[in-house]
């Protein structure tokens, strides 16, 4: 058998851009030949996918679900909304956010190494099995994990997933309608923060920099002297934490309760008779901070027939 080393498989990894643990099992399976390995990946797909991966993945699904006191929140991007459609790739991203209930794996490179919730592949392996079939880039962009009251909610077939986390002294069935209100807050209004004590210094530091610096852009409040503009400043600041925070926010749902979110919980808690208490929330939009190629069609065929 060819002694096969870290080396070898660093340049079949960058003449394919295929992964690691592929490449080796390829040279493996190739006795170190590097032109037949290279087929060999080829043949399952896994080169044609290299070729693809520079395409921007940016559609995709996200989804949150919860199995008992777990749950979990996965963004899986492709290519198209079309594929998106697929129903493999809606199974595949469902079995994958069940690894993670299940697997608890410490990131996404862990995630792929994992055996895949019902089934005998990696996620790896599976995603690259599924690549075969649709012939579109795909990527695990990201996953949270939860224990404790959880109350998922999936906007738009997938365009947003959300999770909210709950302390309370009452059954998990007597609190899911303030969690399911909360979330559809997060998916709405896209809070940068749970509550005041969570806004990092830093950010507030920066925020009251802007503001500054927006009043001596000013004509009426340049000549103001600088503790004046510094008490305005704080008391916009309040503006700042109704805006990002999701408990200092006006609830949305108006038809219900009229005040901020954290005012709403506290109400909701009240009726019902215990205490309840938002400790935690994520929300993943699809494709959110991707930047998007806009691809140009003729350049594209073009550079296909060359």
């Amino acid at each position: 058998m060819a002694n096969i080393g870290v080396k070898e498989i660093k340049e079949l990894m960058t003449a394919t851009g295929v992964g690691m643990m592929d490449c080796k099992k390829a040279l493996v399976e190739a006795d170190g030949d590097m032109e037949k390995a290279v087929l060999i990946l080829r043949e399952k797909g896994l080169a044609t996918q290299a070729k693809k991966a520079g395409r921007v993945a940016a559609e995709g699904i996200c989804t949150a679900v919860v199995d008992g006191n777990v749950g979990a929140v996965v963004e899986v991007n492709i290519e198209t909304d079309f594929a998106a459609n697929n129903e493999e790739f809606k199974a595949f991203v469902a079995a994958v956010a069940k690894t993670v209930i299940e697997k608890d794996p410490a990131d996404v490179d862990a995630l792929k190494a994992t055996t895949i919730s019902g089934g005998t592949q990696t996620v790896d392996e599976a995603l690259q099995e599924l690549f075969i079939k649709i012939r579109e880039n795909m990527v695990i962009r990201r996953f949270k994990r939860f224990e404790g009251i959880l109350v998922p909610y999936v906007h738009g077939g997938g365009s947003i997933g959300v999770m909210v986390k709950l302390e309370s002294d009452l059954a998990a069935d007597k609190v899911f309608e303030v969690g399911k209100n909360c979330a559809l807050q997060v998916a709405a209004m896209n809070p940068s923060y749970l509550n005041k004590e969570s806004v990092p210094a830093s950010a507030l530091d920066e925020e009251k920099k802007v503001l500054l610096a927006q009043m001596a852009e000013d004509p009426k409040m340049a000549n103001k002297p600088e503790q004046v503009k510094i008490k305005i400043v704080e008391g916009k600041i309040g503006k700042f934490y109704s805006e990002n925070c999701l408990l200092e926010q006006t609830f949305v749902r108006s038809d219900i309760f009229e005040g901020t979110v954290g005012k709403y919980v506290a109400d909701a808690a009240k009726k019902l008779g215990g205490s309840i208490k938002v400790v935690e929330y994520a929300r993943f939009e699809r494709g959110e901070g991707v930047e998007k190629k806009e691809d140009n069609l003729a350049d594209e065929v073009a550079s296909m027939l060359k």
